[in-house]
């Protein structure tokens, strides 16, 4: 297995703030070499969701963020100023 460090972390072209009904969260899709995409959603207020499916392309993760966000609202990915919790 190879060891990786964070200069080695492949951020997509497809990273970018998505806004639904007046609120915002960073869409955050990375991998390290010869791996899958990994998919982070990061709210306001630091609170962040990293799915534990991975995904062939960086097109497929966000596809799949965006269907989520609309079936379920973008809320389900807001937590409190001070949960400081991850999912």
């Amino acid at each position: 297995m190879q060891d990786y460090d964070e200069k080695d972390l492949i951020d997509s072209a497809l990273n970018q703030n998505y806004t639904k009904d007046g609120k915002s969260v960073e869409i955050h899709i990375y991998r390290m070499p010869n791996t899958s995409w990994i998919l982070e959603v990061v709210d306001s207020y630091g609170n962040s969701t990293v799915f534990e499916d991975e995904f062939a392309t960086d097109s497929e993760a966000l596809s799949y963020v965006i269907d989520e966000i609309e079936r379920d609202g973008i809320e389900s990915f807001i937590g409190s100023a001070n949960s400081g919790s991850f999912q």
